[in-house]
Parts: structure tokens; C-alpha cells; sequence
């Protein structure tokens, strides 16, 4: 589906800087393997380090004696870190380079997390997952505007696929070592191994990510981003990305907040390292992502989020069941409608702006991220109210959204289709 198709313009602004196509990385190509290989690892250690504490969430609780809804604030404030500074971050990538920004975030996010283990309370704790949010701002936008710029348009929805496809590893890895290490020895090793991990992915993106050959430095003036902001967020068709990927995650950010307390609980009754060796099914989120192109090709931009918004709808209700592997076969369509469906829109994001493409990018992440938090917190908070059923129906609202704009945009590329042919 084009963007033409929704009713939106397919730019904001005019670009004359677009590279040819050409000059840009492509399957097969110089520097595309090493890129591809660098972004991933950097969508590893973001996950990674943005959710290693939602596993551990029943001992934080155990240990600093608070309720879930409480404890949740230690993935809240994170992921609420990184919303509020994507946007200032993606500036900073637009005047001093992508490959920079994002270098420079993920040392001061990993340098973060290596302090995280030593929170004496759970007001520090919280604080320090609040500042390394914000450092991994950094990444995101950065990565998604970098692969823009530096990949050709075909391979561009598989390439940022690769990338979410990190993010789903990281977060895998993330819950299933520190529920193990967890059970062992106590989250507080677990984050810190978690940290470790973190530095080593770092390491091996900065020297494997190829310099930039089309990145052009913009204007860091307040004037300009104000323009470049508000251009982006008068486009029907972004807007419309932003509110579905902001619904997708609060479905995925609710789920998986709580759904360790859970397992914890009757009739599941499952120690530490089970209920983080079930976050294994994120690999189903890595496949689903990462084959998205194939979708869209299939499917059209529309056809690909009304699946993965029936895919996730149906995992929500199956994981109502009470037999465990109903409850784990809702997990598999939640994760893999959930990726499937933010790899359509951000990659769309990217397409849609042709000027200021980290700015755009931002806004998504920005709405992305508001979206987990208030998943988390939400989440929990129905939980506490109304148990498991409770955050189903704080996901299925979400769903509903997301099918709403869904059928909006749909109606909106008929009148646009329409408006032509009478002209």
C-alpha cells in the first residue's frame, strides 16, 4: 500500500538531498552484512537492557515489599525515559550523525545499567532506569533514520525488520537470563549480567556499523525542529502510524509486565527460571518481524496490521485458557502479531517522511514507548483489580484501536480515490 493510497501525503517537505538508490546498501551488497549484523546487535542490547527488570518484577516486589503496580515503575520509568527524550535525540542525530548519537547512547545506557544492580531502594532503582531510558533514546530513531538514508528503498521494510528482529532477541535474552541467573543468585546479579552483555553487544556495533555515505547535518535550531515537528505530525497518514504503534505497545508492554506474576500464581505455580525461559517465545516475534516485507508484499500496509491486530486479538483470548500450553500458545500469537504489526509502521514511518526522517522516527518511538508505559502501569494496575482477565481487556481495547484507524486510513484512501477519478 502506498501512502498515496491512505489519503496522506506521501512527504513532508521537499528533499532534494534523497540519495540515489543506487548509492544505498542493499542484500548482497558491500556493507549491507555488517550493518545488518551491527543495527541488530544494537536492537539486542536496547531490549535487553530497556526490559531487564520486567522478569524479575516478583522478586523486586518480594524483596523492596511493594505491590506489582509499584514495581512496574521499574519498567515504566524506562521506557517512559526513552519517550520523552527520543525526540531531542533524534535532533542531535540530525546535526551530528546517526552512527555518533548512537554510539554515545549505548555507552551511557550500558554504563548505566552496570550501576543498576547496587539500587538500594526502589526509589533509586526507578531513577536509574528512568536515566538509562533516556540514554537509549538515542538509539531508535537514530537506527531507523541511518537505514533510511543508507538502504535501498526495496530492502528498507526488510532491513528495519532486522532490526526489530534485534529488539525481539534482546528482549528474549533479556527475561530468559535473569530469570535463570535470577533463581540462582537474585535479580540483582541477573541485571547486572544483563549490564555485561550490554557492553559486549556496544563493542561489537561500533566497530562493525559502516560510516554513513548520505547523512547530511541539519539545523539544530529550535525554530527548525519546531517546523520539522509539527510538519510531520499534520500528516494524517504518520499520525495515524504513531497511534497504532503507541496501541501495539500497550498491548505487548501490559502482557509482559504481568504476566510473571501470573505464572507465579496458581494454578501455574512456576519458579523464576521457568517463567523466564518462557519469554523464549520472543523468537516467534524475531521470524514474524523480520518477514514483514514478505506481508506487506502479500497483504498490502493495511492487509499486514489487520493481521497482526487479529493475530494478537486471538492470543489475548486464548491466554484466558487455564491449561499452560493454551496460556503459552496466546503468548506465541501475541508476540508475533505485535512485532509483525510495528515493523509494518515504523518501516512505514520511514518511507512516509522524506525530510527530517529522525524526527519522524522520534515521534513514533516517542508514541511507541508512551505505549509500553502505559501498557506497564495500566496493566497492572487491572491486575490487581481484575487478574489476568483484567489486562486482556486493557489489551483487547487496545487492539480495537488499533482495527479503528486500520479501517479509517482504509476509508480515507477510497475518498481520496474517489476525489481523483471525479476530477
Amino acid at each position: 500500500m502506498s501512502p498515496a493510497s491512505t489519503g496522506a501525503s506521501t512527504t513532508v517537505g521537499a528533499d532534494a538531498s534523497v540519495p540515489a538508490a543506487d548509492s544505498r546498501m542493499s542484500p548482497g551488497g558491500p556493507g549491507y552484512r555488517r550493518m545488518s549484523l551491527a543495527l541488530f546487535l544494537a536492537g539486542v542490547a536496547t531490549f535487553a537492557l530497556l526490559y531487564s527488570t520486567q522478569a524479575l518484577l516478583p522478586l523486586i516486589s518480594g524483596e523492596f515489599g511493594v505491590a506489582a503496580s509499584d514495581a512496574s515503575w521499574t519498567v515504566a520509568a524506562a521506557t517512559g525515559g526513552l519517550a520523552l527524550f527520543v525526540l531531542p535525540m533524534s535532533a542531535l542525530s540530525e546535526r551530528f550523525g546517526r552512527r555518533a548519537v548512537m554510539t554515545a547512547s549505548l555507552a551511557v545506557a550500558v554504563t548505566v545499567g552496570l550501576l543498576v544492580p547496587f539500587a538500594p531502594s526502589l526509589g533509586v532503582l526507578v531513577v536509574l532506569r528512568a536515566l538509562q531510558g533516556a540514554a537509549l533514546a538515542g538509539l531508535p530513531a537514530s537506527a531507523t533514520a541511518y537505514l533510511a538514508e543508507e538502504v535501498s528503498p526495496k530492502a528498507l521494510v526488510t532491513a528495519i525488520g532486522l532490526f526489530v528482529a534485534g529488539n525481539s532477541v534482546g528482549g528474549m535474552s533479556g527475561r530468559v537470563i535473569t530469570g535463570w541467573v535470577a533463581q540462582e543468585w537474585g535479580w540483582r546479579v541477573a541485571v547486572g549480567v544483563i549490564g555485561a552483555l550490554a557492553v559486549a553487544c556496544a563493542v561489537a556495533f561500533r566497530l562493525l556499523l559502516p560510516a554513513p555515505k548520505n547523512f547530511k547535518a541539519g539545523s539544530l535550531r529550535p525554530g527548525v525542529l519546531a517546523r520539522t515537528v509539527r510538519d510531520h505530525l499534520s500528516n494524517p497518514l504518520l499520525c495515524r502510524l504513531y497511534a497504532i504503534g503507541a496501541l501495539f505497545m500497550t498491548v505487548f508492554g501490559g502482557v509482559y509486565t504481568v504476566i510473571g506474576y501470573r505464572l507465579t500464581e496458581a494454578p501455574f505455580s512456576l519458579p523464576q527460571g521457568i517463567i523466564g525461559s518462557v519469554f523464549l517465545v520472543y523468537l516467534v516475534g524475531t521470524v514474524s518481524a523480520s518477514t514483514a516485507g514478505r506481508l506487506v508484499g502479500r497483504l498490502g500496509r493495511r492487509g499486514a496490521l489487520y493481521a497482526g491486530g487479529g493475530t494478537t486479538a486471538a492470543g489475548l483470548l486464548l491466554s484466558l485458557a487455564g491449561s499452560l500450553p493454551l496460556v503459552l500458545l496466546g503468548l506465541v500469537l501475541i508476540t508475533a502479531g505485535f512485532f509483525a504489526g510495528h515493523a509494518v509502521a515504523s518501516s512505514a514511518v520511514s518511507k512516509t517522511a522524506t525530510t527530517g526522517r529522525a524526527q519522524a522516527s522520534a515521534l513514533y518511538q516517542s508514541a511507541y514507548y508512551i505505549g509500553s508505559s502505559a501498557g506497564s502501569t495500566v496493566g497492572a494496575i487491572a491486575f490487581h483489580a481484575g487478574g489476568w482477565a483484567g489486562t486482556v481487556g486493557v489489551g483487547l481495547l487496545a487492539v480495537l484501536g488499533v482495527v479503528t484507524i486500520t479501517v479509517f486510513g482504509t476509508r480515507a484512501a477510497r475518498m481520496q480515490r474517489r476525489l481523483a477519478t471525479a476530477a
